[in-house]
């Protein structure tokens, strides 16, 4: 009988083989490729392969209306793996299904860009605990159906990884496996053409490491070095280190600046077409060997620049793309009271092909870019620099009449850019109003938060909170007096878990309850009905107001309209062929949902059967 493996790759092989020899044309290379890939399988646990079984029947798992996801830190939240494992039942009362843990592998200290300088792909950091933590916090999580993501820092390793150390000791198959150059020409030349990621602290895309007597490229920071994918060598053991963490038990690989992957002198090394032969053999690989397991691909481009990353229905990459995009847009809307950019963002993604699938989020770990649609905003007065500016102002709450309180985000004097940093709670109004002792600002502060935290949900994907949001956890400003820490104003939301106010959630008329059980009405109302499923048509809808957002998520015999007024006022909405009676999920109440009169931040969830 012909295992689950020799038939997968029987069904693949071709395609895989023709792309990696269209790519290296080294046929020992893919041979031992393929050797890898058989002793992964053959390495997998017998709960792995039932798990890939399933998954097989049911590729689609990850777009039920039951998914919910939530990022964190392992060391704030709980201290170690080990802690986290203790800490699962709060994960199961909030209903979380998918984990998503900061970088844990092996990292230099105390310079690793929060993890993303990796050492070691194939260990977890000392500092968090063991591969065998690892394994057994992934087995109890199975057991109650929650699925883990990790990072795979796929583009780069930190400058003390094995193989940059050999580099430096002049070894040339491992010089060989960076980008590196022995005079300074091509490297300036190809840094006319591609953007800083960091212009402020990091300007450049190359450094010159005097130990080796060469140029080197690195696209973060210095002491991140960009891997060559030109060298097979390169991409066989990337691809084993990724089978090795599915092997542990990781169901989601997050798929850290895949737009970087290839290089070529002349282009913004951005997007490349061979960024795309390299993830369709990724998905091929782990198809084959463990189909339980999904890519999530961190792509931080335009809707127009996402699709490729997806791939096609015959031949798909990426299983999930984060919605950065929507997460900026929204909080724009929320600071001007205009949902017009928001709409558009939406009505962009919704022309998407249906296999196109992103995770929502309002926060997480980095920081909120201002990288709206320019163009758009022109077309309704927005100019984009005095909008990005007032942005920025309004959300460190300098802006006159600001509710939100943050700190800027490499700021540039030359460009008058900057980003965001806050948590959602105290960009939402939640901190202002406790510092002030002003309960009307607090409750404010709130229904903004679950406003936010609606429109976020509704949207089509899935969603993803950031750890502390479910308690309104507030910025920490102690980062301010760490040498360690205090340069990198994302510190600012990236604090330790609160377990004393977590234990205010069931506290009647406390922030924490009134956070916590409006996000669950919400995190429940997506779990059992049909609008929130896989087959769900989902299309914004114009409401005769730029204040108010209207979201129309549409089954085979019921329609769901959702509504957010992102307003401070009270609004009043027109919607056209939205006749008939609707129960608002959310009040309980009926009427008609083609007028509707909105109280400030209001959000309503109105369905109606067909």
């Amino acid at each position: 009988m012909i295992s689950a493996f020799a038939r997968r790759l029987q069904e693949r092989r071709d395609e895989l083989e023709w792309l990696y020899m269209e790519l290296y044309d080294q046929r020992d290379r893919l041979e031992e490729l393929l050797q890898r890939m058989a002793e992964a399988y053959g390495q997998r646990g017998q709960s792995l392969r039932r798990l890939d079984a399933k998954r097989e029947k049911d590729p689609t798992w990850f777009r039920s209306g039951k998914m919910l996801g939530m990022t964190m830190y392992t060391d704030l939240f709980a201290g170690n793996l080990s802690g986290l494992e203790e800490r699962l039942d709060y994960l199961t009362e909030q209903g979380i299904t998918y984990l998503h843990l900061m970088p844990l592998l092996k990292m230099p200290h105390p310079d690793n860009d929060g993890g993303y300088a990796v050492e070691d792909f194939n260990q977890v950091d000392p500092s968090i605990g063991t591969n065998e933590d690892l394994s057994r916090l992934t087995a109890a999580m199975r057991r109650r159906g929650m699925s883990l993501c990790l990072d795979f820092v796929i583009n780069h390793t930190a400058d003390t990884h094995p193989w940059a150390m050999r580099a430096k000791a002049g070894e040339q198959e491992y010089i060989d496996r960076y980008i590196c150059f022995d005079t300074p020409d091509i490297p300036r030349e190809m840094e006319k053409t591609i953007p800083d990621v960091f212009p402020e602290t990091a300007p450049g895309s190359f450094i010159y490491q005097e130990e080796m007597h060469k140029y080197v490229c690195s696209s973060f920071h210095p002491y991140q070095w960009d891997l060559n994918y030109r060298n097979p060598a390169v991409f066989n053991d990337m691809v084993g280190s990724m089978l090795h963490l599915a092997n542990l038990g990781v169901e989601i690989l997050r798929i850290d600046a895949v737009p970087y992957l290839w290089k070529e002198i002349g282009t913004t090394c951005r997007n490349l077409p061979k960024v795309h032969t390299i993830m369709r053999m990724i998905r091929l690989i782990i198809e084959t060997v463990c189909p339980a397991v999904i890519l999530k691909g961190e792509v931080v481009m335009a809707p127009r620049e996402l699709a490729p990353y997806f791939g096609t229905v015959e031949k798909p990459e990426c299983h999930l793309l984060y919605n950065a995009s929507t997460m900026a847009t929204q909080w724009s809307a929320l600071a001007s009271a205009d949902v017009r950019q928001l709409k558009r963002q939406l009505d962009d993604l919704h022309s998407l092909p249906s296999h196109c699938c992103f995770v929502n989020y309002l926060r997480c770990h980095d920081d909120i870019g201002w990288g709206l649609n320019e163009e758009f905003g022109k077309t309704i007065g927005m100019d984009p620099v005095t909008h990005k500016k007032y942005l920025y102002e309004f959300f460190e709450g300098s802006f006159p009449g600001s509710f939100a309180r943050g700190e800027r985000y490499n700021y540039s004097p030359v460009t008058q850019d900057a980003r965001t940093c806050g948590t959602t709670a105290s960009l939402c109004g939640i901190e202002k109003g406790l510092y002030e002792g002003d309960e009307s600002q607090v409750s404010m502060g709130i229904q903004r938060d679950l406003m936010m935290h609606a429109a976020m949900m509704c949207m089509a994907g899935f969603p993803m909170l950031s750890s502390g949001d479910e308690i309104g956890q507030l910025n920490g400003y102690d980062y301010h007096d760490d040498p360690a820490r205090r340069e990198d104003s994302r510190n600012l939301h990236r604090t330790r878990f609160n377990w004393e106010n977590a234990a205010l959630r069931s506290q009647p008329g406390t922030v924490q309850q009134r956070l916590w059980d409006g996000l669950r009405q919400l995190e429940k109302l997506r779990a059992k009905d049909s609008c929130f499923g896989p087959d769900a048509w989902v299309t914004t809808w114009d409401t005769a107001n730029r204040q108010v957002l209207a979201l129309v998520r549409k089954t085979e015999g019921e329609t769901l309209t959702c509504l957010f007024n992102f307003s401070g006022e009270p609004q009043s909405i027109h919607m056209d062929a939205m006749e008939g009676e609707f129960e608002d999920l959310i009040t309980g109440e009926r009427g008609l949902c083609s007028t509707r009169q909105l109280k400030p931040f209001q959000y309503c969830l109105c369905r109606r059967k067909d």
